[in-house]
């Protein structure tokens, strides 16, 4: 089974910061109360799943993970924004996947992430095994972002020039990858059943 990778070209959205425009600071707590939970499906266990733009695409099945110390990209990320070998600069540390297992790193790579009008650039680890997500925003992205993530909310909020965002994950897309993630492990399984001795 192979994953569709959906990217769009967003150039132009609505939500991009005009030149003119200069930042306002607030003191505005950032705050996720049981209003936050309206919409969502109770009681879940699922990943935070959402929308963002990187390059200038519109990138979904991205997981915004508080237990990654790094960003990560997917190759059908890295092959669908027209990324080459080239572009990419050595990274030497190693990467454990979520299997347990150390992962093959084809290099890095920085990258201009837009959510919700806020844009940073983020320094994203190419690695080549297999995940149902495109990529995963870590650590440094949320910190970076001011980022106030919650998979119990399905949300993130973080403060931009406009005030407080507030970016919805879906659980649809987050349970579809987890059931992506079941198949290719029945997939590896009867392949090393039927693998001769």
């Amino acid at each position: 089974m192979k994953g569709v990778l959906a990217v769009v070209s967003a150039e132009g959205c609505a939500g991009e910061q005009s030149p003119g425009k200069k930042p306002r600071y607030t003191r505005q707590p950032i705050a996720l109360d049981d209003d936050d939970l309206e919409g969502t499906t109770q009681l879940h266990h699922d990943a935070l799943v959402v929308i963002a733009r990187v390059r200038g695409f519109i990138v979904k099945r991205v997981m915004i993970d508080q237990g990654s110390g790094a960003n990560v990209m997917y190759p059908d990320l890295y092959r669908g924004l027209g990324l080459k070998k080239k572009d990419l600069s050595k990274y030497d540390m190693q990467l454990m996947g979520f299997d347990g297992h150390m992962v093959t790193l084809e290099g890095q790579i920085s990258l201009l992430v837009n959510m919700g009008g806020k844009k940073v650039i983020m320094t994203f680890i190419v690695v080549t095994s297999f995940s149902p997500y495109t990529e995963i925003l870590g650590r440094p992205w949320i910190h970076d972002m001011g980022a106030v993530p919650s998979t119990l909310h399905v949300k993130v909020k973080f403060l931009t020039e406009n005030g407080i965002a507030v970016i919805w994950g879906d659980q649809q897309a987050a349970r579809q990858c987890v059931v992506a993630t079941a198949y290719k492990q029945i997939e590896q399984e009867e392949s090393t059943e039927k693998a001769p001795l």
